[in-house]
């Protein structure tokens, strides 16, 4: 099966004056439908590594290619080398991907529905149908004409879910969607994510701090740490499936930029 995200030694290094900080991800394949969670210390750069992935930062070397619906590869970090494939990227990025952040992200001056709409009216992809059920799926029927500042914080995030997959994109990127839930309502809205998420086969890639919340479901696992450096201005965090990352060295977390 064609992975939607197929990536070989991709990295990005980011300056401040003469400090550096390195992410490096050696592979990294996500397949149709799978759920994958990257975890590691703060300062090891999952916001970054998730910049990447969405086509919200530029790589500075490897190779990352994605499958689109029709089944062509493309190229996306090629992208961000010429002009023409620059002004590529907006669009490619509202097709291909569905984006949950920690606090839901709604506009204030649109009702419930047409928050989830909007990621339709982006792509282009309207489905009214498929709206209205996530709109059942979610749990949010009783309140689809409220405007945000009338719901509760996991009514927000689960509008913000609804609103990630109802362009049927290739995948999800979730940037710590339970950040600001409890307990109880953070495990419903994991559930609710990955459950939408299998109904339309959406690939989920989901970063958290939470590992008791990660082990509650079935998911490929990553564990991001930093690599020991001779050089005290210089850090370097590293991509590795959680097998691996045990047995590795990690370096105290620091600030990641």
């Amino acid at each position: 099966m064609q992975p939607v995200i197929d990536i070989d030694g991709l990295s990005v290094t980011l300056t401040s004056g003469a400090r550096g900080f390195t992410l490096e991800i050696p592979a990294l394949r996500v397949a149709p439908g799978e759920r994958v969670a990257f975890t590691g210390p703060s300062g090891t750069g999952k916001t970054l590594l998730l910049e990447l992935l969405g086509l919200l930062r530029a790589p500075g070397a490897g190779r990352y290619l994605a499958a689109l619906r029709d089944g062509a590869q493309t190229d996306l970090g090629a992208l961000w080398k010429t002009r023409r494939g620059r002004a590529q990227i907006p669009p490619l990025r509202g097709r291909l991907f569905g984006f949950v952040p920690q606090t839901g992200g709604l506009l204030p001056f649109l009702d419930v529905r047409g928050n989830i709409a909007l990621s339709q009216r982006i792509s282009a992809r309207p489905d009214a149908e498929l709206i209205e059920a996530l709109i059942g799926r979610l749990g949010l029927g009783p309140v689809a004409r409220l405007h945000p500042d009338r719901l509760s914080i996991g009514q927000r995030q689960r509008v913000s879910i609804a609103r990630a997959l109802a362009h049927r994109p290739r995948f999800v990127i979730a940037d710590e969607p339970t950040a600001a839930l409890d307990p109880e309502n953070a495990a419903e809205a994991m559930a609710l994510l990955f459950g939408a998420a299998d109904e339309t086969g959406t690939a989920v890639v989901v970063s958290s701090h939470d590992l008791e919340l990660l082990d509650s479901f079935a998911l490929t696992r990553y564990r991001l740490g930093l690599i020991p450096d001779t050089d005290p201005d210089r850090v370097t965090s590293q991509l590795a499936p959680l097998e691996a990352s045990a047995s590795r060295p990690a370096a105290t977390a620091g600030p990641a930029p």
